[in-house]
């Protein structure tokens, strides 16, 4: 029998991929590739969606992150991760996801460790055997790039075409989105 495993990474509650695992560190913790082994097989796994994870690990932490997802993923399976964009060219943006975050204890990114560009989470991902396609993001120079993706694939609502924020073609909220893919062999 065909499985198609397909997994959301630290869902907080949001279950807008139906179809999908939804997990949460205690569930699943990227970090611990005795975790996984304890549910899944290596070269077992379609599919992995992780919206505004990979902020909150270091770079390291995201490398050994990358490959403990290499190993579980089937050949040709991917990761979807959206994080942060740092060279998205607005200041009260670039505050609020700021290592740190902008305030107190509470709020979402207080736990970020790193803010990704395209540049340092495609190297991250490469260095952990993937192939990359960038989907949405910024150059350094502030432009917006982006090549359309279905969200079957993998739902990211802070995106482009989701985001509530983001009216009448205009970008008011942007997450740097990447497909991960593990190549054959």
């Amino acid at each position: 029998m065909f499985s198609d495993i397909r997994i959301v990474i630290g869902t907080n509650h949001y279950h807008n991929n139906p179809g999908w695992i939804h997990t949460q560190k205690e569930e699943l913790n990227l970090l611990d590739r005795n975790n996984w082994i304890q549910q899944y097989t290596p070269n077992s796994i379609s599919a992995i969606l992780a919206e505004h994870v990979w902020e909150h690990l270091t770079y390291s932490e995201g490398v050994l992150a990358a490959k403990v997802c290499f190993e579980f993923l089937k050949p040709q399976g991917y990761i979807r991760c959206a994080v942060p964009d740092g060279f998205f060219p607005n200041k009260d943006y670039q505050k609020v996801i700021q290592i740190g975050g902008p305030g107190p204890k509470n709020h979402p990114a207080f736990t970020h460790q790193i803010v990704h560009n395209y540049k340092t989470l495609t190297e991250m991902f490469q260095e952990a055997g993937f192939q990359i396609t960038l989907l949405e993001y910024c150059d350094e120079n502030g432009e917006f790039h982006f090549i359309p993706w279905n969200a079957r694939d993998g739902f990211i609502y802070r995106s482009f075409r989701y985001d509530h924020r983001n009216k009448n073609g205009e970008l008011h909220f942007a997450s740097l989105i990447l497909d991960a893919f593990k190549p054959f062999s």
